[in-house]
């Protein structure tokens, strides 16, 4: 019999919408079917979450990953029990803020133990975890902080494409300096060894430009020149298959609709976010690459307008957990 990978799912920004999303994706027997989810979390958070969406599922308190049944109808939680019970939906919240680092933080100890195979993370917000005393830009920099990482980066990923950044939560003045060839390499690398890693034999990479046109010969700029040009040499003598820099009002178009691209490098946050958020938000996903295991995530904020309502998609959390549980399987195979 295949065994299924034992999943962390963090719970994010109790007074978001995680909790919910996390219920609804659980009301789907198809999850068990290809995983083993563990919430890292607020059980008393989850069970009235699941009030809220009108399941019936049985929230079952554990305290290690391999005690959990893992049967649908049930949902096991390592329970943090760290939050009152009558913190509000919709407000930026310390409380929240510190209790989303704490579940992070379990999940990644867990992950590096090897204890549970992926970790699945549900929206927090920055805010509130500023507030909470853990002063990140977001996920990805805790991930990469808590588990020693220097190399990583971010990809979203949906159905018709994927882009993975050079920059992600930093000014766009900011964005122009760390745009170098040192690191648009680094992340050529990590995008043709993930989408090995997903069983893509010669993944053909895009690099997007950074200025209109990619720099039209340095006319509107010299980083393509002086940075990206440089780097897209160095990979190609390393055998990978790189072509750009790509204009960026044409690449996603040469991607997601022509099939001519298996990812898009991208230079910073927007220019990767908006094509994946246009072609498809409710099912996009977010994987950091380059951690000693994989993370995946929604790709979606905390919606603190309906959180507590009942109201939020689960699309994008079910697709982290499908795409985790697909890639954990393959490499337990």
């Amino acid at each position: 019999m295949e065994q299924r990978p034992i999943l962390a799912i963090t719970m994010g920004d109790a007074a978001g919408c995680g909790p919910e999303v996390i219920v609804k994706a659980l009301n789907d027997e198809k999850v068990y079917q290809l995983c083993c989810p563990l919430v890292f979390g607020d059980a008393a958070r989850i069970k009235l979450a699941a009030g809220i969406v009108g399941s019936q599922l049985v929230i079952q308190r554990v305290v290690g990953a391999r005690e959990g049944d893992y049967q649908y109808g049930k949902i096991d939680v390592l329970d943090f029990a760290n939050i009152p019970a009558d913190l509000p939906f919709g407000q930026v919240d310390a409380r929240a803020g510190h209790a989303a680092y704490e579940y992070l933080a379990g999940a990644i100890e867990q992950a590096m133990q090897k204890t549970v195979a992926a970790v699945v993370t549900a929206p927090l917000n920055k805010e509130a975890l500023h507030k909470g005393g853990h002063n990140f830009p977001g996920h990805t920099e805790i991930l990469a902080q808590l588990s020693h990482t220097d190399d990583y980066a971010m990809m979203l990923a949906g159905d018709a494409l994927r882009v993975i950044h050079v920059t992600t939560h930093v000014s766009m003045r900011e964005a122009a300096d760390l745009i170098t060839r040192e690191r648009v390499l680094k992340i050529i690398s990590l995008a043709d060894r993930t989408l090995r890693l997903l069983g893509i034999e010669t993944p053909r990479i895009a690099v997007a430009g950074f200025n209109a046109h990619a720099g039209e010969n340095g006319l509107f700029g010299r980083e393509e020149i002086e940075e990206i040009n440089p780097a897209i040499a160095a990979a190609k003598a390393q055998g990978i298959q790189v072509t750009g820099p790509v204009p960026p009002d044409t690449v996603f178009f040469r991607a997601a609709r022509r099939k001519e691209f298996d990812i898009v490098v991208v230079m910073y946050h927007d220019q990767g976010h908006i094509p994946i958020k246009l072609l498809g938000f409710e099912d996009g996903i977010n994987v950091t690459v380059g951690l000693p295991f994989l993370r995946t995530s929604v790709d979606h904020g905390t919606a603190f307008d309906i959180a507590g309502k009942g109201l939020a998609d689960s699309g994008s959390m079910t697709a982290a957990i499908e795409f985790a549980a697909h890639v954990a399987r393959g490499a337990h195979q």
